[in-house]
């Protein structure tokens, strides 16, 4: 795992510890921790370097090259990508102005009708440095991938699950036909009463399965979300598919709550009966990480930043779904609806061209469970997408 330097992530546990005293529900986001029980945390990091934006952090063109977006005629018309993510960033519009207009993107602002916030508790949140990095990462990557679908920023009132799972119904209230979820804590004997906050007719929920390797996190545990583990992705200069491995940081394996699904059963997976995470990757690995723009201080740092981890393939895979999605209703279709099935039903039919099959690497030393292999494996799930393959094929479902 990177780290910053001590004095800075010093610094600025200080002041988010006395933002906590002011606020009792406001839990510091410490990279690289485990959350406290009953909340979560985004799973980022931070590659240790100030960078302008022409550092070596992957660029929207070169990531819809690696993975074939810039292939599809589709780029999310008539959808809209919900981000859910705790406490407040101050500058997220802005911000997204910054990076939209650096790499060439349309404009996606609340007077063009792209963009909108929303506090999910009718009130403003407080702030918090390590969330609104994490919103940065989420805004900007949903809009470099589907450029014309709608962003919706929900803010939930603090990192606790009931918050946050009170900020996806606003989501869903509020016309999301995706919603991505770049969060997650350890799974707890009630997670299943969470569930039903994602089975809203239409629209599909995606989330990261989180950093700490081998283990599986709530809400990418639920049978009725799209899961997301990492990998590191080689690529040349030109954006050019080189290969994939295991990024030792995936989350994954055997949820202790949550049955198989049943596109998991059909698949099948090695161990039946229990739900498996994650269900696909994407590039997660700090040291290949994305660009963001940033203007709130994190740990000293403010600006361009090359981030990783499983929460950069969250919003990413919402906007590949957002992409399918328009495309399905330029076809006449329903939105995809329930991605955790789709996608396994499409990817079942053309395996080898529909998705990356990641077959090297592993997140642990447990064995089967920590190793990638051909097929689903739990470390990276089905694999990465081949969006010119899989978009269509899901656009073809019923």
């Amino acid at each position: 795992m990177k780290t910053l330097f001590p004095a800075l992530v010093a610094a600025a546990l200080f002041a988010n510890v006395a933002h906590a005293q002011q606020d009792p529900d406001h839990v510091p986001f410490r990279e690289g921790h485990r959350p406290e029980a009953g909340h979560a945390r985004p799973p980022f990091h931070v590659h240790p370097y100030a960078a302008g934006a022409a550092s070596g952090a992957k660029t929207p063109a070169l990531v819809r090259h690696a993975y074939g977006f810039d292939q599809l005629a589709g780029l999310g018309a008539g959808q809209t990508i919900a981000i859910v993510d705790a406490y407040d960033h101050p500058k997220i519009e802005s911000d997204l102005g910054v990076f939209s207009t650096q790499y060439g993107l349309a404009a996606c602002t609340t007077a063009n009708g792209c963009f909108r916030k929303i506090y999910a508790s009718g009130h403003k949140p407080s702030a918090d440095s390590g969330w609104a990095l994490e919103i940065a990462l989420d805004v900007e990557w949903a809009h470099a991938i589907a450029p014309q679908a709608k962003i919706v920023l929900v803010e939930a009132a603090s990192s606790r699950f009931g918050d946050l799972m009170a900020a996806v119904d606003v989501a869903v209230k509020n016309g999301a036909t995706v919603v991505s979820m770049s969060f997650g804590g350890s799974e707890f004997g009630s997670e299943t009463n969470y569930d039903s906050h994602f089975r809203a007719a239409g629209v599909s929920f995606v989330a990261s399965s989180g950093d700490s390797g081998y283990g599986v996190e709530y809400p990418s545990a639920s049978q009725y979300v799209l899961s997301v583990g990492g990998t590191t992705l080689q690529n040349d200069v030109y954006g050019n598919y080189l290969g994939e491995t295991a990024w030792s940081g995936s989350g994954g394996g055997l949820s202790a709550y949550e049955p198989e699904t049943a596109a998991q059963a059909a698949w099948p997976l090695p161990y039946a009966g229990r739900r498996g995470a994650p269900d696909v990757a994407y590039d997660a690995d700090p040291a290949t990480g994305f660009a963001i723009y940033d203007s709130v201080s994190y740990n000293g740092q403010a600006g361009w930043f090359q981030i990783g981890g499983t929460s950069a393939g969250a919003p990413q895979w919402a906007g590949l779904i957002a992409i399918a999605n328009g495309m399905r209703k330029a076809a006449g279709k329903g939105n995809v609806g329930a991605a955790y099935n789709a996608v396994y039903t499409a990817a079942k039919s053309n395996y080898g061209s529909d998705v990356h099959d990641i077959t090297a690497g592993t997140n642990g030393t447990c064995g089967t469970l920590c190793t990638t292999a051909g097929g689903y494996d739990y470390v990276t799930g089905l694999g990465s997408p081949r969006a010119d393959y899989l978009v269509p094929a899901l656009v073809n479902l019923p």
